[in-house]
């Protein structure tokens, strides 16, 4: 019952207990569902195996599923923080091999992370983890972790969805379009907190007023294409085990895919610090307990409907820190939306249909929030030699991970190609053990 107790922070316009209208939670979940973009991993991952549209189509829907039952089990049973799941970055290059290697099907895949997510359930009832938080992360450790999410999400913004050209817009005008996202939503964001009583509207909002703006400029331009929705079918089914694929178990992609999930809770652990650091409220250890069983719990409820792994995803916190609003029921509004799309195909048409520019404008100005977050968490440490090492050196694994060219992993082993794809799990790695290593005065 601690969460009787809290008090809302003088950042945030909505508390995270604080109860608003389903109208309202509704409205304001769909920012998250618009800026998180779960949909670019299983695209990923349909295209690097070469899979059929209508397997493709499938995957996309049942990871919109996996996330929103996810969602609602960590709001509102176990990690009960203002924080959706989504399909992680991590597994990607692990489960297209093992997709590619089980002639295409998805059935060694999720059997493997099925089990994997088990691992990740027992590891939460045992205990072990929170012990692992505790004695291995404390606010010098968590705080670098939240810089290095906010950093190396950063560059996908621009690489992924702004400095590209598509048939429609030129690099010029992606580029364009991005920055006049990003200042709309600053410009309302900000109208929230100068004119705190006529303008909290714009704040909570200023995410999907940013959203509908970047669009409609974009159609001016002639780059929002609306021929997916138009086409699209009212009502389709996601696919299921047990239905449309079964499970297989082979032992190798079960071992490969216990050192991916482990990667992938270093990941969720700077998730959870950096939403902790945003609403002002700090982790306890039975909290970060129930976190980890409801991440279990979540990715072996993704299996079961053809998702791929999930994860906290860090772009919340950058959104309550931009809008002002913590509300739970925000939360699982977006979870509704999610459950929502993975059997509208129109709607996720539509979602799918806002150019990328528009959402890299968002999320640029989101990862920058996130990175500060995390110097916030830290910016009342002593800034001692030994802290500038602990901060400084695994900021340095982060980027030199981002910026290393692919044929200097690709001798490496396969497990160990898999870590140096995520920087944060890398990094998150270096500062825990940094923190151990230097001793302090």
């Amino acid at each position: 019952m601690e969460n009787a107790n809290r008090v809302k922070s003088s950042n945030l316009s909505i508390g995270v207990d604080e109860k608003i209208s389903w109208q309202q939670s509704l409205v304001l979940g769909l920012q998250h569902v618009l800026a998180m973009d779960v949909y670019v991993p299983p695209v990923i991952i349909a295209s690097a195996v070469a899979m059929s549209s209508t397997n493709s189509a499938a995957l996309i829907q049942s990871t919109f599923l996996g996330a929103g039952i996810a969602s609602l089990i960590q709001v509102i049973f176990f990690l009960r923080l203002p924080v959706c799941q989504g399909p992680s970055f991590v597994p990607i290059g692990a489960l297209a091999g093992i997709i590619i290697s089980d002639g295409g099907k998805l059935d060694t895949a999720m059997g493997a992370t099925l089990v994997g997510a088990i691992a990740v359930i027992l590891l939460g009832l045992t205990g072990v983890y929170k012990y692992i938080v505790r004695h291995f992360i404390p606010s010098i450790v968590s705080g670098t972790i939240i810089m290095i999410v906010g950093l190396t999400l950063l560059p996908t913004a621009f690489t992924s969805n702004i400095y590209i050209s598509t048939k429609s817009l030129s690099m010029d005008q992606n580029v364009l379009l991005a920055f006049i996202t990003a200042a709309i939503m600053i410009l309302f964001s900000m109208l929230g907190v100068y004119f705190s009583k006529f303008g909290r509207i714009f704040r909570i909002s200023s995410v999907i007023i940013a959203l509908a703006c970047g669009s409609f400029v974009a159609s001016l331009m002639g780059g929002l294409n609306l021929s997916s929705v138009a086409s699209a079918p009212f009502f389709s089914l996601p696919h299921i085990a047990f239905i449309n694929y079964g499970l297989s178990f082979n032992w190798s992609a079960i071992l490969t895919m216990l050192v991916i999930y482990l990667v992938l809770m270093a990941e969720t652990t700077g998730t959870w610090f950096a939403v902790s650091a945003v609403i002002e409220e700090p982790l306890s250890d039975e909290q970060v307990n129930r976190g980890v069983i409801g991440e279990g719990i979540g990715c072996f409820v993704a299996s079961i409907v053809g998702a791929t792994p999930l994860t906290g995803y860090s772009t919340n916190a950058g959104i309550i820190s931009i809008t002002g609003v913590a509300s739970r029921r925000v939360f699982v509004g977006a979870s509704i939306f999610f459950i929502a799309l993975s059997f509208l195909g129109k709607l996720s048409a539509l979602i799918n249909a806002i150019p990328s520019a528009v959402i890299g404008g968002v999320f640029a100005v989101v990862c920058m929030v996130i990175m500060l977050s995390g110097f916030r968490v830290i910016k009342n440490e002593e800034f001692s030699e030994r802290e500038l090492y602990i901060i400084g050196v695994p900021l340095i694994f982060a980027i030199g991970l981002l910026f290393m060219p692919s044929s200097l992993s690709k001798h490496a082993p396969q497990l160990l190609q898999y870590l140096l794809d995520s920087p944060i799990a890398i990094s998150a790695i270096v500062a825990i053990v940094m923190n151990k290593l230097i001793p302090a005065k």
